[in-house]
């Protein structure tokens, strides 16, 4: 019998799957080149983006052999892309922003692509939300299948309550709604579940999901000091329909959902690597209906874990997700100014020469030491640095992931 609960994934993949016997390793690579093939013969017979691709393969080892899609591909092409008719589309996601240059990423969902992700966020949630409970959600609300109502809409189904506040909320209100409405659980970005737990206290929160940013370990296991309570990361992308891997109880890693998802890793050559070795991980969603992608190079830093889950599970586990660094990295600065155990927040700003930090803070700081550690790793930038306390009425320094920012 197994130390830990198999991942509820495997029971999601066979129920969607139509199997009865359960789903192992051959079975899951069965299914995923049945549905590449049958991707391919699709595109062929459209005569969509990848028409040029082979109408069959032999072998899953042959996707190799396929080119990558980039995001200049998916662009500048999200017609050629579509594999629907424009009336089954139920949501666009777009990366477009008021600084945005040239063409933005569009990723189209039908009504099936919506429901499968609602499944899975059912699963990666109910390792850790009972009936009855309680979800904090600070994810934002962005109207019908958004990622805070997709979310909501999982909680519900599991019988436990959502509290739809996002992550707008200045520190005050935070604190006023864990104390009045009690949450157990958290679900939003880590950084931001930092904040509220040095700010407000663990109070009533038990247990966390997190997502949607990278951070570093350091990030991670303070959280998990705080709450008392191992964190559950999952990881997802508007390409892959907002939901790709989720974690189990036994917290080693996240499940991938195979069944809609190939996954490689490859190195800077392009290479594939085998399971155990970092590089950057490529998808291919044959899982999606409007959009699926052939070898889509995520610009995500993994590794596939060679070792078998404790939880039992035949499906592939991600480690930790990084972003490759470009000169500074807002990751490694998070690593040393979180480090300060009464920092709430932080911001970052490059600007011509000088690195602008700014420092919410509970608590006293050495300010001279912080300094001198960011002027370490920033160097040749002139460090520029602000600390104050944090109040009530401040809101978290970033509205989604954490990046330098140039101004």
């Amino acid at each position: 019998m197994n130390a830990v609960p198999v991942s509820r994934l495997d029971d999601l993949m066979a129920r969607q799957e139509g199997l009865i016997a359960g789903i192992g390793r051959e079975t899951i690579k069965a299914i995923q080149l049945k549905k590449l093939n049958r991707l391919l013969a699709r595109e062929n017979e459209r005569g969509g983006f990848y028409r040029n691709l082979p109408e069959r393969l032999r072998s899953l080892e042959e996707i190799s052999f396929l080119p990558f899609t980039t995001e200049e591909d998916l662009a500048g092409n999200a017609g050629a892309l579509m594999l629907c008719s424009q009336s089954q589309i139920q949501r666009v996601l777009s990366d477009a922003t008021s600084g945005t240059t040239g063409t933005a990423k569009r990723v189209f969902y039908t009504e099936d692509d919506i429901e499968n992700t609602i499944q899975l966020y059912m699963a990666g949630l109910g390792e850790l939300i009972f009936p009855g409970s309680s979800t904090l959600i600070c994810f934002p609300f962005s109207g019908p299948f958004g990622l805070g109502e997709l979310i909501s809409e999982a909680i519900n189904r599991l019988g436990a309550r959502p509290l739809k506040t996002g992550p707008f909320l200045c520190y005050g209100e935070y604190a006023e709604l864990i104390e009045r409405e009690k949450p157990d659980t958290f679900v939003g970005m880590p950084a931001q579940l930092l904040g509220l737990l040095r700010y407000c206290g663990r109070g009533s929160l038990r247990r966390a999901l997190v997502s949607g940013d990278a951070c570093p370990q350091s990030v991670i296991t303070a959280c998990e000091d705080l709450l008392g309570s191992r964190l559950f990361p999952h990881y997802g992308s508007r390409e892959m329909g907002m939901a790709g891997a989720i974690c189990c109880q036994a917290h080693e890693g996240m499940h991938l959902r195979e069944n809609h998802i190939i996954a490689e890793i490859i190195d800077e050559r392009g290479n594939p690597l085998p399971a155990g070795e970092f590089g950057e991980l490529v998808i291919t969603t044959v899982g999606m209906e409007a959009m699926p992608l052939i070898r889509y190079r995520t610009g995500d830093f993994t590794r596939i874990l060679p070792e078998p889950c404790p939880c039992g599970s035949a499906t592939l586990r991600l480690d930790r997700i990084e972003r490759r660094p470009e000169g500074l990295s807002a990751a490694v600065l998070d690593s040393i100014v979180f480090a300060e155990s009464c920092v709430v927040d932080c911001r970052y700003e490059l600007c011509n020469e000088c690195l602008n930090v700014l420092v919410l803070t509970r608590g006293n700081i050495d300010v001279q030491r912080l300094r001198e550690q960011l002027s370490s790793y920033a160097e040749p930038f002139e460090v520029g640095l602000i600390v104050r306390d944090a109040s009530p009425g401040d809101c978290a320094l970033y509205r989604g992931k954490r990046a330098l920012n140039a101004v």
